[in-house]
């Protein structure tokens, strides 16, 4: 997962697995593509910047849907 510049405006091309913060609010770019707000969900950011989200991660959109963990800025499907 990359961590991106605070502030990153998600409405450009960005890399999945991405995750960054904009306005207090934190984002992300699924492995599989999918944005998602995860601002609701505790984060716990550490010392290296990356970032742990729990509970898990649920996105759904297009028919599709991803399903996991970001612990310590790695992706982890369920």
């Amino acid at each position: 997962a990359t961590r991106l510049p605070d502030g990153t405006d998600w409405s450009s091309m960005l890399p999945h697995g991405s995750y960054w913060k904009r306005d207090g609010r934190w984002l992300c770019i699924t492995p599989n593509g999918h944005f998602g707000d995860v601002s609701k969900h505790a984060i716990t950011e550490h010392a290296d910047m990356t970032i742990t989200v729990s509970p898990s991660i649920l996105v759904t959109g297009g028919g599709e849907s991803w399903h996991g963990y970001l612990e310590r800025g790695v992706w982890r499907e369920c």
